[in-house]
């Protein structure tokens, strides 16, 4: 053997391990697992693949998301539209259920013609008109209690015979309008309400059956116009009364004209008139009638005022107190001419407020 082949055979042997080595490996390629607590390093998947897989978590999560957020918008939507169509259809309602009123109302208006003033609140509706129908000249308040605390009725001094005017009344409490109410006698120099008369839910003199043609007329505590003739208080109370008082007579009972005593026909013919009444719907209505004086050749005659009253569609209706005390109040001035020349003093008023 020659010297060269020693060396390379000498080389071969040296080599043969390594060769063998790395063909090993090439034929047996372990994943390098990464260990930081040993310091040796593994190949795997892990970062790339959980990166990955992040990724499409995300993907998915924004695209629940975005799902959530349009259901969200549509349910707005939705909502915003379907209250929008319950108040459309509220409204609708409203109007439908408002409309035969407001028929009515236009109704009975349009017989009394158009306003010369209007006063209106939330409490309260008080429209004034101007009639002439031939034989007298009068005015009309038609009124619509929204609150019946908006109506009340005065009472001068204590009820121990004090009187104001109802101009007085009106400043005293404030009032946007205001009429006389029942009637009185005089004793002493003083004016005491005449018969029954409540102010404020309690009985002034205490309860006093109606007798010859006197009746009882005010408010009950729903704001209704309540009157008529009572012959025990426990009849009066059942209606449950907040304010009233007397006079003479009554003129219209469901729409029904009622007779007329002789004595009031005559006695004085024709006078200056105050007469409320009521509607079906619970509005009221009062009419004063001008005269010169109470001699009975001036003003209207309960008939008339029965017959007008009757054709306005008024359903109750009572004469108050009339000749020099009939009172027509408005925006603090005097609409009516008292015949007096000047406002009578009177125990007792009906006030309105705004």
């Amino acid at each position: 053997m020659t010297p060269v082949k020693r060396v390379n055979r000498f080389f071969m042997l040296l080599t043969a391990p390594l060769f063998g080595l790395l063909l090993c490996l090439w034929l047996y390629q372990p994943p390098l697992d990464l260990k930081l607590d040993t310091g040796q390093f593994t190949a795997v998947s892990g970062p790339v693949t959980e990166t990955a897989m992040l990724k499409q978590d995300l993907a998915v999560a924004k695209s629940y998301a975005s799902y959530t957020i349009d259901s969200i918008s549509a349910s707005a939507l939705l909502y915003k539209q379907t209250t929008n169509a319950m108040n459309a259809l509220v409204s609708t309602a409203t109007a439908q259920t408002s409309r035969p009123e407001r028929i009515y109302n236009n109704r009975i208006t349009s017989r009394l013609g158009i306003p010369a003033d209007v006063i209106t609140s939330d409490r309260i509706t008080i429209e004034l008109y101007r009639l002439n129908p031939g034989n007298y000249k009068a005015y009309a308040l038609k009124i619509r209690l929204k609150d019946p605390s908006a109506m009340k009725m005065s009472l001068a001094g204590d009820g121990s015979g004090a009187s104001e005017t109802t101009m007085q009344a009106v400043n005293r409490y404030g009032a946007s309008a205001g009429i006389n109410a029942g009637g009185f006698a005089d004793q002493n120099g003083k004016r005491y309400p005449l018969s029954t008369t409540i102010v404020g839910g309690q009985y002034l003199y205490g309860f006093e059956p109606s007798y010859k043609d006197l009746s009882f007329v005010g408010l009950n505590k729903s704001g209704q116009l309540i009157g008529g003739k009572f012959s025990s208080k426990a009849q009066l109370d059942q209606l449950e009364p907040v304010f009233g008082a007397t006079f003479v007579p009554v003129l219209l009972k469901n729409h029904t004209k009622t007779a007329i005593p002789q004595k009031w026909q005559l006695t004085p013919k024709r006078a200056p008139r105050t007469v409320i009444g009521n509607y079906k719907d619970d509005q009221l209505l009062i009419l004063v009638a001008d005269g010169y004086n109470e001699n009975g050749n001036s003003g209207a005659t309960l008939a008339e005022l029965q017959d007008k009253l009757y054709n306005l569609g008024v359903i109750d209706a009572y004469n108050l107190d009339g000749g020099g005390s009939s009172s027509l109040i408005f925006r603090g001035k005097v609409i009516n001419n008292p015949s007096d020349g000047n406002l009578r003093r009177v125990p007792t008023n009906f006030l309105f407020f705004k």
